[in-house]
């Protein structure tokens, strides 16, 4: 291995040892414990080190979403191929994305309600972004009967996504979650009935 080589490895490992610190802080206490200094110590390296790799906290936050946006597709993607039919795959889409909001909120919040410069459906959204929405059309692709599925997409996520903000700020009765998430399923695959 050149020294090069092993260098870019050293500066790779490096990286994703802030990331996966920035991940743990924010999930343990929230990302406004999420600081360069903070990360610093518990990487053990200098605030410099740190800036070496990320302009500021709002990159480093952008990354992890991005990072995030990779292990969804990755989550939707697997329970649509557990699936048999269309059906089943927009269920198993509703419960595997309310899930992955509630197993992972900080990194949710990173992903959808943190102000960042990440857009879905720009020429230049990142890999991460259109891998993720594409796996999203394909799980509701059952409903769009003749309408633009994209759009159908659209209104799926903002339906998922309300339930799953309502959910996190206790708006909504925790004991009844899977029913409402059935009620939408059910009401979504009616849509195609009523077209019939």
């Amino acid at each position: 291995m050149s020294v090069q080589e092993r260098r870019a490895r050293e500066l790779a490992q490096r990286r994703n040892q802030i990331i996966a610190a920035a991940r743990e802080l924010a999930e343990s206490e929230g990302w406004g414990a999420v600081t360069t200094r903070r990360l610093a110590e518990r990487i053990e390296y200098s605030q410099p080190v740190l800036y070496k790799h990320f302009k500021d906290k709002v990159d480093i936050v952008r990354t992890v979403a991005l990072e995030g946006f990779g292990e969804l597709a990755q989550s939707m993607r697997e329970a649509r191929l557990a699936t048999t039919s269309p059906p089943e795959a927009l269920r198993a889409l509703a419960r595997t994305y309310v899930g992955f909001a509630e197993a992972n909120p900080m990194l949710y919040e990173a992903m959808f309600i943190t102000p960042i410069d990440l857009a879905f459906g720009q020429s230049d959204s990142p890999p991460t972004l259109v891998e993720s929405f594409d796996e999203l059309c394909r799980s509701v692709s059952c409903l769009a009967n003749g309408r633009a599925l994209e759009t159908v997409a659209e209104v799926v996520w903002g339906s998922l996504h309300g339930l799953v903000v309502l959910d996190r700020g206790g708006r909504l009765r925790l004991s009844h979650r899977d029913e409402r998430i059935e009620l939408l399923v059910e009401q979504l695959l009616r849509s195609i009935d009523s077209q019939a």
